[in-house]
């Protein structure tokens, strides 16, 4: 029996206008329709432009949409329509029912990994003292050593500040993650660490739908690949089916 979407994408569409080029509207995507259930992790692959971010980023409603609906589970038998959320109530739901994880982390001035982290497991309803907590767990989990806690995250590596966003992301894991390149600066160490942890997550039951910049990745996370190119979803596929076209696409 299949069990209730988490997310159900219907016929989403997004586009942009490049002001330089004499206003020119662009599509980004166009008829984006699927479905995600608990604990399934579906990847995007296509080359650069193909829409994969952009998509991700109208999911989380960091874009509007130009037309489509994108249904989230909030409750067993309850969904909400995020094209169609004021800002306040796209911001409720932010971080208890969807996450977003990028390959970059912008910090704050003046702020340690420790406090970004618990500060976004305050924002999931933690007291003070539980979110200092789950934030400590959090870091050790991607391997920031307790040294680094407390130094200022804008002063970190770019694998050191990718694993803070990690962390920021799954010290209370959501309903459904959005996950955009969150490897892409790791050492191979500190990479099989993430990739344990986002396998974890689905065992779970959340929900992911990602963005890897590799195969190996896809091959050893996702059940089902989404193949987007030129903002069209064009096919559905099993990543060990992966072929040469899939696999020049992802990259």
């Amino acid at each position: 029996m299949r069990r209730d979407p988490v997310l159900d994408v219907r016929h989403l569409h997004k586009s942009f206008v490049l002001h330089a080029v004499s206003d020119r509207r662009v599509a980004a995507f166009s008829d984006i329709s699927f479905q995600l259930t608990v604990g399934e992790h579906v990847a995007l692959a296509g080359m650069s432009g193909a829409g994969k971010s952009s998509l991700l980023k109208s999911i989380y409603r960091t874009y509007r949409a130009d037309s489509g609906e994108v249904w989230l589970q909030i409750h067993a038998s309850e969904y909400v329509n995020m094209c169609s959320l004021s800002d306040a109530e796209v911001s409720a739901i932010r971080g208890h029912e969807i996450g977003y994880v990028s390959q970059f982390l912008r910090p704050e001035p003046r702020r340690g990994a420790l406090e970004i982290v618990a500060r976004s497991a305050r924002q999931r309803g933690m007291s003070v003292e539980d979110a200092r907590e789950a934030a400590a767990a959090a870091l050790s989990r991607v391997g920031i050593e307790e040294r680094l806690w407390d130094v200022y995250a804008s002063v970190l590596s770019g694998g050191e500040k990718q694993r803070v966003n990690l962390a920021a992301g799954t010290v209370h894991p959501p309903r459904l993650l959005l996950l955009d390149e969150p490897l892409s600066a790791l050492d191979p160490d500190n990479r099989e660490r993430a990739l344990a942890l986002i396998a974890s997550l689905t065992k779970r039951g959340v929900a992911v739908l990602s963005i890897f910049h590799d195969m190996e990745a896809i091959q050893r996370l996702a059940s089902r690949v989404l193949v987007l190119e030129k903002g069209r979803l064009v096919a559905e596929q099993s990543p060990k089916d992966l072929d040469e076209r899939l696999t020049s696409a992802a990259r």
